[in-house]
């Protein structure tokens, strides 16, 4: 095996541990000691790979939820990948419920804004190109904050209270939002006209 190959394989197994504990205890009450216990690891391997139990939680949520809706077709699979997060969401209500009960709602925002800002400026991205403009960079970074901010309100809100919306209503109204929405804006943008005219 590569050295990438054990790593990925060690961090798998901490990542494991972390969900194993949160299934039964708080984040904040989770120790380095409790998960090198359990992977039978030194504390050298753990911060080897990990800054401490956030970083290891971010990376849970990255490999487990984000990298995978960067594999869609963001162009063509709205629809299927917001079903993938919602799903995921669902899937693993107790740990983004653990975290959220440590890190409070604002800190989980942040944590789900950093995750998904790039998938939401791929997407952009994308739409921009397939409408053939080129869009001020000021109103992009704008509109991925205003739809980053917006996916990550209702994922927190979705998994706190989950009888209060069907997971199918989520995920068609988010897909009408970003088939609809998106390329209108784009092309009703500030500096359209003057990016077209160069």
């Amino acid at each position: 095996m590569t050295h990438n190959e054990i790593s990925l394989q060690t961090k798998k197994k901490l990542a494991t541990s972390l969900k194993k504990f949160m299934m039964s205890k708080s984040l904040n009450k989770i120790t380095v000691t409790d998960i090198i216990k359990d992977c039978s690891v030194n504390r050298k391997t753990f911060y080897y790979h990990f800054q401490d139990i956030y970083d290891l939680l971010k990376w849970i949520l990255e490999q487990e939820a984000v990298e995978v809706v960067k594999k869609y077709d963001l162009m063509v699979d709205y629809k299927e990948a917001i079903l993938f997060v919602i799903n995921y969401v669902e899937n693993n209500a107790h740990i983004l419920a653990c975290a959220y009960d440590t890190l409070g709602r604002e800190e989980m925002r942040r944590f789900l804004y950093q995750d998904f800002i790039s998938v939401i400026e791929t997407i952009i991205d994308n739409v921009e190109k397939e409408l053939g403009l080129c869009i001020d960079k000021e109103f992009k970074h704008f509109l991925c904050n205003l739809y980053t901010e917006s996916l990550a309100g209702i994922l927190i809100e979705w998994f706190k209270n989950p009888q209060n919306q069907y997971k199918e209503q989520i995920v068609e109204y988010l897909s009408i939002i970003f088939r609809s929405s998106l390329p209108e804006i784009l092309k009703n943008s500030p500096n359209k006209a003057r990016a077209n005219l160069v």
